[in-house]
């Protein structure tokens, strides 16, 4: 059996880490706490924690124990002149809102005044909160009311904490920072710093992505990764002074020095550390302030769990067997009609697979249309490469265990749905699930399995095609040509209407892994990213496995880093499209904000929609073997509107281009040309260039090569004019003259000059119906093409965005 790869592997530690943590105590932390029936720590332990942390300026603390009797010397023993007094409770978590948090003159009456008032009115808040507000109450109150309510409240207050009091240089917006770490289920643990204090939750909601919080995995990041990533918020502008009015408040070196801890304490507690002796579940602080360059915190908590057992191995390597079988059985065939058995097998056959190497399961038959035929898998007189299963939902456990049993396959294929996707089919998933562990445990691994609700799978290396749609409806180009594409898909619905769509994308495999009862789309990741004939990954998912989104990240990491491109979309970005997605291919939708960041961070280029996976897709397997030196972009077009248009969206939240300023030697070449074609009275040259729509296919193809030449330039979007009466656009024409098979035309010169350049080139083609031809032939001969100006710029500033960042990464 060849294991997966243990998740611990590659978690990212500095190698120097400019403070000391004391792991030990930390860890005396959580057994004290758990000894004490805790799975989680008061605030002041919280503090003990960030000192034993290395944190440089935890406030002193002394709990008040509700019914202890400290002495005057006690209560003022606390340096300055006030004192902060807080409610201690392990169900209250938000104490300013109950009156649980007080600033008082450092006078013992005082103290003693408003620690008995707390102790007395937070119960009564609280009480009062919970009934107002039932659906938030704790699970130990629910069903109390009235005085049992406030008594139950009043019972669990361990007392008051007495803390320092540090007031902050200043009280204005953005002096107050959260940090904070917490154990994901797909993810593992991620680290989040941005814009603190009582409205960090608004802040995060109405800010633009990125500006008020950001977040990594600590996995895959450093100390000055994340720094990195930090500087673009909003809060490292307040607090590094660089607003008007501000004054920086902290050095770049302390928040290095802080995220590294966070990150080296998450990546020891951690649920994929397999010597971890606690996991710590969360870890906040919020927030920290800051007194003259000193990162004071002001309020911290802390859960942690004892480790649980790690997700099963799976024999992954067994995906290459699936991929490229060389004998397939499948059972569900009817002889008699056209069933979703008899179409795959019509697929398989039209894929190309030799139909020697094909068994049918169908009892009472020597053979069906010269394919051979077995009872059932015990008679079968191969082991098969891969089984695909297409019968009824209730039929599959049954066959699960003949499949392990006798040995029959290495991988098998669960087309059926009815497994998991609603509350009464995950009775009948668990059971499938389980039998398939079990059999992962034998020394070969056992089989591994592909969905259920598995749409099928198209492999044209493998020569066969699992899809159960008619090839009459979703035609395909067959046969032996170049491919660098994979395309894996949590939804085979989206797979195959992406294809239908834009048969142009033409991927070498397109894999539907459905509710991934047990190959996961890390698997995949994990196969594909060793392919050496794969150039591009594309992939749709509406949730992970346990722990499988780090190793998916991982695997994009490493794809990534070999030179590889990824192009993700993320489905159930809002609450409704999160319960959408959990009903459809039994999937647990995650948080979208930490799952693009961690794709993102991974290297993968992230999609907001479907329009842009499509564009990504075709940029990626157009110019992959382009040379992205920069984000400088030249654009053209005969169309004033279009030009502008070009240039009116080169900036957004998840790109910035820049019009490229350029070379004095490109602008004498384009004015000669236009010159000799009798426009240099009509064109000025610039960027972006209005070429006039008396230009000519060649001078289009000129001025192009003459952008791409130079040095200051990274790419171009040529507007091509389909409607100029200069240029050879059409498919058919009666006089001729415009008709674009003359081989001077834009559609045979332009491809061309594309194809030979070194730097990518997008042409758009705006313009109705009548120019489809035009545009199937200029995409045939492999350019990059698209209807519209704005939709052109967007998609390609995306992709140089994310090829420029990847090739960080690689370096």
């Amino acid at each position: 059996m060849s294991p997966q790869p243990p998740l611990e592997k590659g978690i990212r530690v500095p190698e120097s880490i400019p403070v000391r943590i004391d792991f030990e105590a930390i860890t005396q932390l959580f057994t004290q706490a758990r000894a004490q029936g805790r799975d989680f720590l008061f605030e002041h332990e919280t503090y003990a924690l960030l000192n034993h942390s290395g944190a440089e300026t935890p406030p002193r603390t002394h709990l008040l124990a509700k019914g202890s009797r400290p002495a005057d010397e006690e209560l003022t023993a606390m340096p300055g002149d006030r004192v902060v007094l807080k409610i201690v409770s392990p169900a209250i978590i938000h104490k300013t809102e109950v009156g649980g948090v007080r600033v008082v003159e450092k006078h013992p009456d005082n103290i003693r005044s408003a620690w008995r008032r707390m102790m007395v009115e937070v119960p009564e808040n609280y009480a009062s909160m919970i009934e107002r507000r039932s659906i938030h109450a704790p699970e130990i109150y629910r069903g109390l009311f009235g005085e049992a309510l406030q008594q139950a409240v009043a019972r669990d207050i361990q007392g008051v904490l007495m803390v320092q009091f540090m007031p902050p240089d200043s009280q204005a917006f953005g002096n107050e920072m959260i940090v904070g770490i917490r154990n994901t289920r797909e993810f593992g643990m991620i680290l989040s710093a941005g814009l603190g204090g009582t409205d960090t939750e608004l802040y995060a909601e109405r800010f633009r992505k990125g500006q008020a919080i950001v977040a990594a995995s600590t996995a895959l990041t450093d100390g000055e990764a994340f720094f990195a990533l930090f500087r673009k918020t909003i809060c490292y502008r307040k607090l590094a002074g660089l607003t008007r009015g501000r004054r920086r408040i902290v050095t770049d070196e302390q928040l290095i020095e802080c995220f590294a801890s966070f990150i080296a304490m998450a990546n020891r507690y951690s649920p994929v550390n397999p010597e971890a002796p606690f996991i710590i579940e969360e870890l906040e602080i919020n927030p920290f302030a800051f007194t003259d360059y000193l990162m004071v915190p002001l309020d911290g908590m802390c859960r942690f769990a004892r480790p649980g057992s790690m997700p099963a191995a799976r024999p992954f390597h067994k995906i290459g067997t699936l991929l490229r079988p060389e004998t397939i059985g499948i059972v569900g065939v009817s002889t008699s009609r056209i069933n979703f058995g008899r179409v795959i097998l019509n697929n398989i056959l039209a894929g190309g697979f030799d139909p020697a190497n094909i068994r049918i399961i169908r009892p009472g038959m020597a053979d069906f249309e010269g394919i051979r035929c077995v009872p059932d898998l015990a008679s079968l007189d191969v082991k098969l490469d891969l089984f695909v299963v297409a019968v009824g939902a209730h039929k599959v456990p049954e066959l699960v265990d003949q499949v392990i049993a006798a040995r029959a396959a290495e991988t098998v294929m669960l087309i059926a749905g009815g497994m998991g996707e609603t509350e009464e089919s995950a009775d009948r998933a668990r059971k499938l699930m389980d039998r398939i562990r079990h059999a992962h445990a034998a020394e070969d691994g056992g089989p591994v399995f592909l969905g259920a609700n598995c749409l099928g799978v198209v492999s044209h290396p493998g020569k066969y095609d699992t899809l159960f749609i008619p090839e009459a409806k979703l035609p395909k180009r067959r046969g032996d040509h170049t491919r660098n594409a994979a395309f894996v898909s949590q939804s085979g619905a989206f797979m195959i209407t992406r294809l239908s769509k834009r048969p142009e994308l033409d991927p070498a495999y397109m894999i539907s892994v459905g509710n991934q009862n047990d190959l996961t789309l890390g698997d995949m990741l994990c196969h594909l990213k060793d392919d050496p004939a794969i150039d591009v990954i594309a992939v749709y998912a509406e949730g992970f496995k346990d722990l499988d989104g780090l190793a998916f990240t991982r695997a994009v990491r490493e794809a990534v880093g070999s030179g590889k491109e990824l192009v993700f979309y993320k489905a159930g970005r809002t609450q409704e499209g999160k319960s959408a997605t959990s009903g459809h291919t039994a999937s647990l939708a995650g948080d979208y904000m930490v799952c693009e960041s961690c794709v993102r961070q991974a290297g993968g280029i992230v999609a907001q929609n479907f329009s842009q996976f499509e564009d990504l897709l075709m940029l990626a397997q157009r110019f992959h073997g382009k040379r992205i030196n920069g984000n400088r972009l030249a654009a053209l077009s005969g169309a004033g509107f279009e030009a502008v248009g070009m240039a009116d969206n080169i900036q957004s939240d998840d790109y910035t281009l820049r019009m490229a300023r350029l070379d004095a030697a490109t602008v004498d070449k384009i004015a000669v040309m236009l010159r000799e074609k009798g426009l240099d009275a009509l064109v000025q040259v610039k960027n972006p260039l209005d070429i006039n729509p008396g230009a000519d296919d060649e001078a289009h193809v000129a001025a192009v090569r003459h952008l791409a030449e130079d040095p200051h330039v990274d790419a171009v979007v040529v507007g091509l004019d389909p409607l100029s009466p200069a240029m050879r656009t059409l498919a058919e024409c009666e006089s001729g003259r415009y008709n674009f098979d003359d081989p001077g035309s834009i559609a045979a010169e332009m491809p061309r000059l594309a194809a030979a350049l070194e730097k990518p080139v997008v042409g758009v083609v705006d313009a109705g119906r009548l120019y489809d031809p035009l545009v199937e032939r200029l995409s045939a001969g492999g350019m990059a093409v698209f209807r519209s100006s704005d939709r052109a710029v967007r998609a390609l500033a995306m992709y140089i965005e994310g090829r420029l960042y990847a090739e960080t990464l690689r370096h």
